[in-house]
């Protein structure tokens, strides 16, 4: 199914030519770190400080540019880098992708599917699949944005849209689930310290949005299925790209079976030792209390060799890689791309690390809490400011346990004052969470879409992507809050195990 080019419109156009001309991420968070140290300093001379939302403890902005504060700048620039999280998922994701791509297994594999999958199905089992991708924690985000790419363009579609339709997926819909992720437990824990500021037995467990979330699954993939086949599609059939190196393997011949039926059965090995460490209480504690918690920080590791053994397997039956040298060369090879996203991370971490250091997250949290406050709405009033005032947030500060922590202690009593179960309160928090990352600037994995995206079109930029996303954003954030106030005026449970915490 290909798109008609829809007719320009101007102010889109506008824009993308516009975002296009923005600087390299690189430079945006050079860019960054310095308004960072202005506003540190400038909050420090103006006297600006407020209340810790969760200790109570005065919380004043500090300057970054005293002697400590530059000493501790340049003593902790490596350890801000290494410690940055996305940097390890990035690597190790890549180790055990690259060598499954750079093997022809990807390629294999999606050539065998395609002729099995209806062309009209292809939109919307790619967003579902995008969507579940939460389960694998940031996983998504490098696995199937290069996969999309690949797949549309298999099919003769614009690679982009594939594009487009991940990052709308994992970015757009990361707390929408049919499972409880690793997301649940770690918001859940925050929530429930906030709500014990007022009620000293209440409990959130992880299970509190588990119903809303599943049920968001089928309405994001419907909305995104025909956002991106009604609006994005004939956007981008007027851009010109070419083939890629994941285009001309998709295209290639399928290999002899013996590959394929060797990179089959080790494709089993993760998922059955997998079983077997959860049974045996390996991946699963049900002493301490942190039940599937080691299993969701495996995450990461057991999906990178879940692509790197069968790419082995596949690699030595199929005649790919004859010796260890020639493996190793596949995994090295993988990572030869990733020279700017090291380079990103190396100035993203610091601009993360000052912000924290500055206070100034603090101050803008609490600041922009009172302001909604202050307004004297209605409860489900709030929550829509809430997940507004999330959504603006996410674009500075993309990490959601981050920004939970911070706002929790602020609106999770508050709304509770109010007549409001915490619950509905974090709920109202991961619908803005989820929908601005895709327009989120300062995202860590936007580099990768970038790179993907410029294999196909070399002049693309942030905005050939930001355009592509806004509709995405808007109508996951416009439909998600229609689908969370009918929730609230029916009174119907957003998960089973919900502590009653209201006073």
């Amino acid at each position: 199914m290909s798109a008609s080019p829809r007719p320009p419109t101007p102010w889109l156009d506008r824009l993308a030519r516009v975002g296009d001309r923005l600087p390299d991420p690189v430079v945006l968070f050079l860019g960054a770190c310095l308004v960072l140290i202005v506003l540190s300093l400038l909050g420090e001379a103006g006297g600006w400080s407020v209340p810790h939302p969760g200790t109570g403890e005065p919380s004043p902005v500090t300057g970054l540019l005293h002697p400590a504060g530059i000493r501790r700048m340049l003593t902790d620039a490596v350890k801000n880098f290494v410690a940055f999280p996305p940097l390890g998922t990035v690597l190790v994701m890549m180790v055990g992708v690259g060598v499954a791509e750079r093997s022809g297994l990807i390629g294999a594999a999606l050539q065998l599917s395609l002729g099995r999958l209806p062309p009209r199905a292809l939109t919307p089992s790619l967003m579902l699949v995008s969507i579940l991708a939460s389960a694998a924690a940031d996983a998504g985000f490098v696995v199937l944005i290069p996969l999309g790419a690949a797949l549309y363009a298999s099919l003769g579609r614009h690679p982009l849209l594939g594009v487009a339709v991940v990052y709308a997926g994992v970015g757009g819909g990361y707390s929408a689930n049919l499972l409880l992720t690793a997301l649940d437990p770690l918001l859940a824990g925050l929530t429930t310290s906030a709500a014990r500021l007022l009620v000293p037995d209440c409990e959130v467990p992880a299970t509190a949005n588990w119903w809303f979330m599943a049920v968001s699954v089928p309405m994001l993939t419907a909305i995104g299925t025909l956002v991106a086949e009604r609006w994005v599609a004939p956007r981008l059939a007027s851009i010109p790209w070419e083939r890629s190196k994941e285009e001309e393997d998709v295209a290639a011949p399928v290999p002899a079976s013996r590959g394929l039926a060797a990179a089959g059965l080790a494709a089993l090995v993760v998922p059955s030792v997998t079983v077997l460490l959860v049974a045996s209480g390996v991946l699963y504690d049900s002493v301490d209390g942190t039940g599937y918690r080691p299993l969701f920080d495996s995450v990461v590791t057991l999906i990178a060799l879940g692509f790197f053994l069968p790419g082995v397997a596949y690699a030595v039956v199929g005649g790919r890689a004859r010796s260890s040298g020639a493996l190793v060369q596949l995994a090295a090879a993988s990572l030869g791309g990733l020279g700017s996203y090291i380079v990103l991370i190396v100035v993203a971490s610091q601009f993360v690390a000052w912000f924290s250091w500055s206070n100034l997250g603090i101050w803008v949290a609490v600041h922009g809490a009172a302001t909604l406050r202050d307004l004297g709405l209605g409860p489900l009033a709030l929550l829509v400011g809430l997940a507004a005032l999330t959504a603006v947030s996410d674009l500075l500060v993309p990490s959601a346990s981050a920004k939970w922590a911070l706002f929790a202690p602020v609106f999770v009593p508050m709304l509770m004052l109010l007549g409001v179960e915490p619950a509905w309160t974090q709920a109202a928090y991961r619908v803005g969470d989820s929908v601005s990352n895709v327009v989120s600037p300062l995202l860590p994995y936007l580099p990768i879409v970038l790179l993907t995206a410029r294999r196909y079109v070399p002049a693309a930029g942030l905005g050939t992507v930001f355009v592509s996303q806004l509709p995405f954003a808007a109508a996951f954030f416009g439909a998600w809050m229609l689908l969370l106030a009918l929730w609230f005026e029916l009174g119907l449970p957003l998960g089973p195990g919900t502590a009653a915490c209201a006073l």
